[in-house]
């Protein structure tokens, strides 16, 4: 079920209802709803693959028990390896098998053997490696004895398939959510209100924002060879706000639902694209991803204790490994390794943590240096996503040498304004560039809160906050595409 849908639209008050006004002084109900409730939202999409959604909740719970009855160090290795074999086995078998299979062959073919091999028409379950990392992190922390397991599968069950982050996250903790399942819960007026201000935020990002750059960036990329270089950049430009607005739009919709039901959400972004560098960024997009790798990957790694060579190693493997999450495609692995190289010159000269505050905190405009520092960091994320979008390597090189050799001479700007001119139009152009502009703006004066609509009615009266709503709905009415979309992350 996908949240910029009808069927969301019905789907949401009937349990909203249910959980409130029918089950509200009993939180077995309570849950057991929410959990029917994310069961029927998952199966929307395929029920076949409800089953292996059970198999995977069923899976961590019985192995986070017996992780933490166990007597010796050793039980309690073999019941985790058991739960990250199997969890790792079956993500690596529905979204990797094809890529692993294809790259090897191709490795023998190059030193000239002759391979005859099959691949696999695999759909891959949606949101599976989003609920992989939630029993992972699960079972992770048992073993670590940071949490006891839970013992009500009920509980446990709602804590990994609750419907707002099922299928793309924020990927949360057991030690952040699983307490608020199993504590009741109250109705807070405030808080459901502001849910409903950051529902209405994020689907303005998703549905006016991605989808309609994501038409001019897919008309653009699946046409690279035709294009001169500023046409493939303004390509590049139009993905860059379409996979912001799409998957940041996607949590601010889950975390403003979750908070209709009294629930509190991991952040997931943070105002990335007015980062400083690019340690800020990634401090500031997919929050819950990278804090992930961080805790389970990095620190056991060693983190950024020991030598220079281990540091520089573990900064690789993690960027390296949060590409290959991202997809099987060689793309999302260089673009992993052109992060890592971003992030190198920081991490050699202890500037990675130089801008961890607030940009021009309590000011309204950014000094020059942190001007220049910001349009620095922006040029080379566009570039980095460039092989994010890529179908291959050698269409992203293509277009990175397009773009570095002719996008600013006099004939790429006259084929640019040709096509802009002949397929797309001013108007339309101008309703993007506008919409753009306006999400930037909004932002960049809240960028102290969690999302661009918190705390309005403390700056404006009820009058104006409801003219900025109805506004807000009518720019998504007249210029959103309203025909159901999928988010860009149901494939991760």
């Amino acid at each position: 079920m996908l949240f910029n849908s009808i069927d969301f639209t019905i789907f949401l008050p009937i349990v909203f209802f249910f959980y409130w006004f029918v089950c509200n002084k009993n939180l077995f109900l309570q849950n057991l709803i929410l959990l029917v409730a994310s069961y029927i939202f998952y199966s929307w999409w395929d029920w076949r693959f409800l089953f292996l959604l059970i198999f995977s909740i069923s899976l961590d719970y019985f192995t986070g028990i017996k992780i933490y009855a166990s007597t010796t160090l050793k039980s309690r290795k073999t019941w985790l390896a058991i739960s990250v074999i199997i969890n790792v086995g079956f993500l690596a078998a529905f979204k990797y098998y094809n890529f692993f299979i294809n790259s090897f062959a191709n490795i023998l073919q190059s030193i000239g053997f002759t391979v005859h091999y099959t691949t696999l028409s695999i759909i891959i379950p949606v949101g599976i490696s989003f609920y992989t990392f939630h029993g992972l992190s699960y079972v992770f922390d048992i073993f670590n004895k940071k949490i006891k397991p839970s013992y009500n599968f009920i509980n446990y069950s709602l804590f990994v398939s609750f419907f707002p982050l099922l299928v793309a996250g924020p990927i949360e903790r057991a030690t952040h959510l699983l307490p608020q399942v199993e504590k009741p819960r109250k109705f807070i007026y405030a808080d459901a209100v502001d849910g409903f201000r950051q529902i209405l935020w994020g689907l303005f990002k998703k549905m006016v924002i991605a989808d309609n750059c994501a038409i001019y960036a897919n008309f653009i990329f699946n046409g690279t060879g035709h294009y001169s270089g500023s046409t493939l950049l303004l390509g590049a430009l139009f993905f860059t706000f379409q996979i912001y607005g799409d998957f940041s739009g996607y949590s601010d919709i889950a975390i403003g639902t979750a908070r209709l039901f009294g629930f509190s959400l991991l952040r997931n972004f943070s105002f990335p694209y007015f980062s400083r560098d690019i340690a800020e960024f990634w401090r500031r997009w997919h929050i819950s991803l990278s804090s992930w790798f961080k805790d389970y990957l990095y620190k056991p790694l060693g983190g950024s204790k020991g030598s220079i060579w281990n540091r520089v190693r573990n900064t690789f493997v993690i960027f390296l490994v949060s590409g290959f999450w991202h997809g099987a495609n060689w793309t999302f692995i260089f673009w992993g390794f052109i992060n890592a190289c971003y992030f190198l010159p920081l991490l050699l000269f202890n500037k990675n943590r130089d801008n961890t505050n607030i940009v021009a905190e309590g000011k309204l405009f950014p000094s020059i240096k942190e001007i220049f520092q910001i349009g620095t960091t922006f040029f080379l994320i566009v570039i980095a996503w460039i092989f994010f979008r890529s179908k291959n390597l050698t269409i992203a090189l293509n277009i990175c040498f397009s773009i570095f050799s002719d996008t600013f001479n006099k004939l790429s700007l006259i084929k640019s304004y040709n096509l802009i001119c002949g397929e797309w139009g001013y108007r339309t152009l101008l309703t993007i560039v506008s919409t753009i502009i306006l999400l930037m703006t909004a932002e960049w004066l809240q960028r102290d809160k969690q999302h661009a609509l918190e705390s309005i009615e403390n700056k404006f009266s009820r009058p104006l906050r409801w003219s900025i709503y109805m506004a807000l709905l009518f720019i998504i009415a007249e210029h959103g595409v309203l025909n159901k979309t999928q988010f860009i992350y149901f494939t991760f």
